[in-house]
């Protein structure tokens, strides 16, 4: 919010309780803020908004207080700042689309098939981008000796359909995987488990431009991740940690940098992404370029790598935004 220039925009915040109630959001962005391993909450003030489906496009109308019933604003794009299912799946983004108003970022496709790990891998292997061995559970059972040969020691459980590295697990050994399992299935009903790939990790940004050009960043690589409270880059390494630091441009050399920008671009297209994402990957000795996950709607927060990607090349943080306001704009 800071970064958009006021005089070309009218900012109308709108926050999401944890029990789904919209209400108009906060104004002062101190609030908006992390500090250190405080996360920053939306405040329910008692006044709560709906995006109303079937009236006048865009509009924004209270739905409980004293003013239920009247419009609280009306808007002419959405720049979702959301994370993790209902956010960053599609669901949301459907209902945007029943609504009829432009968004920022991907649309119901690419957000469903980027959040679901799986089907996230299905595409693009198809497309000719490397990926790791995997596994999908429907249900919480141990794995066949021939499964547990196929993927090998350590393994990652994760939720096939999960967020921000929440209720992953690291797993060293055979005897600690059905808690691993319980914790993921915790969060999902379908757990994808995955070998770990010996290599550097990668992060690229891909960003399309209003006239549809699709353009890759410079890719940044993580430091200090085994280093992290969780030994892997978690949900602590990303948000609260301070031992992960970016190098941008990623030290990789010539050869795997132009690979993983050229491999970043194909998952994108291959999930038929809109306006931006986050492509990981994994970057072995040999050079190898294996796919990790893609992030449909990454974050913009100080920390977050996206912007810090594109800011590196050259471009303003304000410029950055304008031209995903301007990508969600030529859609309508």
């Amino acid at each position: 919010m800071d970064h958009l220039d006021s005089t070309r925009y009218e900012v109308i915040p709108v926050g999401i309780t944890p029990q789904g109630a919209w209400v108009p959001g906060a104004t002062d962005t101190t609030e908006l803020r992390a500090n250190g391993r405080e996360m920053p909450t939306v405040r329910d003030r008692g006044e709560h908004v709906q995006l109303v489906l079937g009236a006048q496009r865009g509009e924004l109308r209270y739905i409980s207080g004293e003013r239920a019933g009247e419009t609280f604003a009306t808007i002419d794009v959405i720049f979702p700042v959301l994370h993790g299912q209902n956010g960053e799946d599609g669901t949301i983004q459907g209902l945007f689309e029943l609504a009829g108003v432009p968004y920022v970022g991907n649309g119901v496709l690419a957000s469903a098939a980027g959040m679901d790990k799986e089907y996230t891998k299905r595409l693009a292997s198809q497309a000719g981008v490397p990926c790791g061995e995997e596994l999908i559970l429907t249900e919480n059972r141990e794995l066949t000796a021939d499964e547990q040969q196929r993927l090998g020691l350590p393994v990652f459980v994760k939720p096939a359909r999960g967020g921000s590295s929440i209720g992953i697990s690291k797993v060293d050994e055979w005897e600690d995987f059905p808690q691993a399992v319980e914790i993921a299935f915790d969060h999902d009903g379908k757990v994808i488990v995955e070998s770990m790939i010996h290599g550097r990790e990668v992060e690229c940004g891909v960003l399309q431009y209003p006239e549809g050009s699709v353009v890759a960043s410079a890719p940044a690589m993580l430091e200090g991740t085994e280093d992290s409270n969780e030994g892997f880059y978690g949900f602590d390494a990303k948000y609260v940690d301070n031992n992960v630091t970016p190098s941008i441009p990623a030290p990789i050399g010539e050869e795997a940098t132009a690979e993983v920008r050229r491999l970043a671009v194909r998952t994108f297209e291959a999930l038929n992404c809109e306006g931006l994402a986050r492509v990981d990957f994994f970057v072995t000795d040999s050079g190898q370029v294996i796919l990790n996950e893609i992030n449909t709607l990454p974050g913009f927060t100080p920390i977050s790598m996206y912007p810090q990607m594109f800011i590196a090349g050259g471009m303003k943080y304000s410029q950055l935004l304008d031209i995903l306001i301007a990508r969600a704009l030529v859609n309508d």
